[in-house]
Order: structure tokens, then sequence, then C-alpha cells
């Protein structure tokens, strides 16, 4: 049985189904302004469901940007969640400051980590956060999921924005080390016993796995 692809206006609805309010918008603007892809409504969305479902007290990001994703996070997040956010740029994780304290939510709960992420990410507690998201250098994705896997306790999630990156990583003759390093680990982490995969078709591609409660990951 095969069904048909749902067409553009049926896609950007579900994108669009959970609304962004003005803080959020104003997020968006600063993005712009600097140069810097937000990801979607529909994955931020998705990001705020992980984060409620989980329960989160503890997330890591790898790309701050102006806040568009970590403010997501964090109203997914308990009250005492406390999100650590890692990018290069300062002037970024400025902005993302600005947003958060916007939307409210104490300073104490956005931690912002200025830093290349292979730097940061091993300096962070093995085993201790619930939820770990990805938006950072495509190129170093193998080695965030090395990463993650460690940082992430038993039942917790690891999620990859871009993972359909541009329409690229469906289409196997596209071969740039970009798409190449997307494709190969979602294959990694599709084939991984110790992992429960999900590929989600919103904004650019949300690859989402869940770590399961066995002592081999």
């Amino acid at each position: 049985m095969t069904t048909e692809p749902i067409n553009a206006t049926s896609w950007t609805y579900a994108e669009e189904f959970v609304a962004e309010d003005e803080i959020l918008a104003a997020a968006r603007a600063r993005a712009a302004e600097v140069g810097v892809v937000p990801i979607g409504p529909g994955s931020g969305a998705a990001l705020r469901f992980l984060a409620s479902v989980l329960d989160a007290r503890a997330v890591v990001e790898v790309g701050t940007g102006t806040g568009v994703s970590g403010l997501w996070l964090l109203r997914g997040m308990r009250s005492d969640g406390v999100l650590t956010t890692v990018d290069i740029e300062t002037e970024h994780q400025r902005l993302a400051r600005q947003t958060f304290t916007e939307a409210g939510i104490p300073t104490p709960r956005a931690r912002t980590i200025s830093g290349a992420a292979l730097d940061v990410l091993p300096r962070l507690t093995d085993g201790h956060y619930d939820l770990v998201f990805l938006d950072g250098d495509k190129r170093e994705y193998a080695d965030y999921l090395t990463e993650a896997l460690r940082l992430l306790r038993p039942g917790g999630v690891v999620a990859f924005d871009n993972a359909l990156w541009h329409d690229r990583v469906a289409d196997p003759s596209r071969r740039d080390e970009e798409t190449t390093v997307i494709r190969d680990v979602g294959r990694t982490i599709a084939g991984h016993d110790g992992l429960v995969p999900l590929l989600l078709p919103v904004g650019d591609g949300l690859l989402v796995a869940k770590k399961e409660w066995t002592p081999e990951v």
C-alpha cells in the first residue's frame, strides 16, 4: 500500500499548526539581521513536545543562534530545568539572552557557553542530560552523536536539525561533505541497536533517537 505525499498547502498547515508568538518572531528577525537560519516552527514545536514528554530538567543545545530553538526547548522543560547552549559566536548568544529575557526566562535557567562544540561537549557530565539538540557544523555531526550518547541518560533523546539538508540527503547523487556526513549519521542511528530512531519531515528534517535502557549504549 502506498500513500500520496502531502502537498505544499498541507505541509505549511502542519508546519504552522503550533503558532509562534511575538517573542519568537522578534528572535527570528534578529536572526535574519545577523545571518542565522533558525529552526523552523514545526521543528521548534517538536522540540518543545520532546522536552515536555521527557519532563526534561537538563538539556544541551549546540547552535544557540538568537534563541529560537532554545526558547522552544525551555518552554517544554520543567520550570526548574536548565538549558546549556553552546555557540562559537558570542554576539549570537547575547541576542539569545535578549530573547530569553523578553520571554521571562530566569537567567539561571539558560547557561550560555561560548566556544567550539567539540571543545565544550567533552567537558559536560556523562549521563546527565535528558535531551541533546544538535544544530551546529554539519561536518561534525558524527562527532556530535558520539558526544550525545555519552551525555544522555538512558531514556534520553538526541535530536539533529537539518536531517534532510535542503532535500539533498535523500538524493544519492549528492555527495558533498555535509550531505554525506548527515546521511551517514542517519544510517548509523537507524542501524544502532541501542537507539530507537525516527526521522520527522518537519522543517528541514528533524532526526531523533531515544537512548535505550541497556548497558551496551
